[in-house]
């Protein structure tokens, strides 16, 4: 940890990494201490290389605007998560096949966050899609994900439902198997009155 300290570059991936890990199981307040760390010390580090800079860049966009909707700070959050989604936007006229989705994603959850439900609608559809086309199996499982999340959010349950369902299935695919349970607990304890649906219906792996 010391070493970690000394170093800002191994601090920033390993900041990332915690982030990344928080947002995954869906640990709000470690994902917020963490990509805050990644923040401060961002502008002293070492560039990434390429393929890091895109799971950095779209993972702490979506983490910023999760914590856009919780946090009295939402300002500095909005324009973190806008400098990603602008940045993929720019990419995906270069690359529509690697980055359209990850675009999408973000587009979807900035609408969210701006209570634009309409729009962030649209936004996970095509998020899904795109990552369905591109053969991105785990971001079309992050995409349905996040996209059950919202639903939720609204109390829309028959639609959230199937999408965690749809989340799980492609999370069992990728072989993401501790993800799968982390999200067979969630939905459980989510949807008690529909329990024995859930429990049919995911696998507990």
């Amino acid at each position: 940890e010391k070493l970690i300290g000394l170093n800002n570059t191994l601090l920033k991936t390993f900041c990332f990494r915690k982030a990344y890990i928080s947002f995954m199981f869906r640990s709000y307040d470690d994902a917020k201490e963490y990509v805050s760390k990644f923040y401060e010390c961002r502008e002293n580090a070492w560039a990434n290389l390429m393929v890091v800079h895109f799971n950095t860049a779209l993972y702490t966009g979506l983490i910023s605007f999760w914590v856009a909707r919780k946090s009295r700070d939402a300002q500095c959050w909005f324009a973190r998560g806008n400098e990603s989604k602008l940045t993929f936007k720019r990419w995906a006229e270069s690359s529509q096949w690697t980055f359209e989705n990850k675009w999408y994603l973000l587009e979807a959850e900035e609408s969210f966050s701006h209570n634009d439900y309409e729009a962030a609608k649209s936004f996970y559809k095509q998020a899904i899609s795109s990552a369905k086309l591109h053969k991105f199996v785990h971001e079309e499982a992050l995409a349905y994900e996040l996209a059950a999340y919202f639903y939720l959010e609204l109390g829309e349950m028959e639609q959230s439902m199937e999408y965690f369902l749809a989340a799980h299935e492609r999370y069992h695919e990728w072989g993401a198997f501790g993800k799968c349970n982390s999200l067979f607990e969630f939905v459980k304890s989510s949807f008690s009155q529909t329990s024995s649906t859930v429990t049919t219906s995911l696998r507990h792996v």
